[in-house]
């Protein structure tokens, strides 16, 4: 793209949404990286009218919670108002990840991942900041552009270097976290036609200035945490899906017996877990706890459910119990049913039937005790 096609593209986006945000970009700029070379493509694609978790940049992943510790790049030391919402980015990585994705620190002595602010960086020439993370599983570069570093569109300008905080600035806490997020393995959000899911990702193709929607995020959005959630799977089984995913489920639903005398006690054991689809990613065949799971019965061969009680935890991870004494014939299941803000779908067990039978004489259970 040349110089002119890129202004007029700027326009249309209307200043301060400038897309500069990361070595990768689905809207507008790519920038690919290796250990050799740096080089550039400038791409321009579509609006993308479907909604789902961020897209992936490739490459190896990190290990499970592995804890990536960095360092400033020497000579290229960030000054303090630049250094201190960087680290404030790393934590918000680890409080909002909701999965077990990779945290970051800065490191108290030396580490193999460097951060550096100012000139030379591995950015394109319409970048603020990037990364490369060519280096994964060991180690991961991010490099910031210094504040009022000149660009085609105008000066850059961060917010927290700035002695009166003004419009059109870049919130560095805001930006880290969208590189950060792209350090773990995530791509640019494709958004709704009308932008209306922005809200949804912080890592973006376009970056928002202050005042516009987003320009200050603090935690990852829905979508980001969808997709590390499929890369790295959830911080242990009671955690909630993101509600950018819809995650197929299957209940499975045992009985300790499955002929009793009327009167006799029988104990249900549902068993709540994701499918073991390729495209659940890491969560496939996970069990899910803490849920809510209820059993159901209906006639033999009927055609109404009704539900008769919840089921409680049971003894390890995704299982459910109940104990029921029926008094007839019926067949049961377990039905689960998410909350809004669980990204699982509902699903329910086949049918399982107990057989109640009579009893009379001595030993039955409902024979009266002199």
């Amino acid at each position: 793209m040349n110089h002119r096609r890129w202004h007029r593209l700027q326009l249309w986006l209307r200043r301060p949404l400038i897309p500069v945000t990361s070595t990768r970009s689905a809207l507008v700029v790519v920038l690919a990286l290796s250990a050799v070379a740096v080089g550039t493509a400038f791409v321009v694609t579509a609006p993308v009218a479907a909604h789902g978790p961020d897209p992936t940049v490739g490459g190896a992943l990190w290990a499970p919670n592995q804890a990536l510790a960095y360092q400033w790049r020497s000579g290229q030391v960030p000054p303090d108002w630049m250094a201190a919402p960087i680290t404030a980015a790393a934590g918000d990585v680890g409080a909002s990840r909701a999965s077990r994705a990779a945290t970051f620190s800065k490191a108290a002595g030396s580490a193999s991942s460097l951060i550096a602010y100012g000139e030379p960086t591995g950015c394109s020439t319409a970048g603020i900041a990037c990364f490369d993370r060519s280096g994964a599983p060991n180690s991961f570069r991010m490099w910031f552009r210094a504040q009022g570093h000149a660009f085609d569109w105008g000066t850059l300008r961060w917010c927290q270097g700035l002695s009166t905080i003004a419009n059109g600035c870049f919130d560095v806490e805001t930006i880290a976290l969208d590189e950060f997020g792209h350090v773990e393995g995530l791509d640019h959000h494709a958004n709704l036609a009308d932008g209306s899911d922005y809200l949804d990702a912080v890592v973006q193709a376009v970056s928002h200035a202050r005042p516009a929607v987003g320009w200050q995020a603090r935690a990852f959005g829905r979508c980001d945490t969808g997709r590390l959630q499929l890369l790295y799977d959830r911080p242990n089984p009671g955690s909630l899906f993101s509600n950018c995913l819809a995650v197929p489920t299957t209940v499975g639903l045992s009985a300790s017996s499955s002929s009793i005398w009327v009167g006799s006690t029988v104990q249900l054991t549902a068993t709540l877990r994701t499918t073991p689809a390729t495209a659940n990613g890491a969560l496939a065949n996970d069990p899910i706890s803490g849920r809510s799971v209820v059993a159901q019965r209906r006639p033999v061969g009927g055609s109404t459910w009704t539900t008769i009680g919840a089921m409680g935890s049971g003894s390890t991870d995704g299982t459910y119990v109940l104990s029921i004494s029926p008094t007839a014939t019926y067949e049961w299941r377990a039905a689960f049913t998410p909350g809004a803000a669980d990204g699982a779908v509902a699903s329910s067990s086949a049918a399982l039937t107990i057989t109640v039978g009579g009893c009379s004489g001595a030993g039955c259970p409902s024979r009266p005790v002199p």
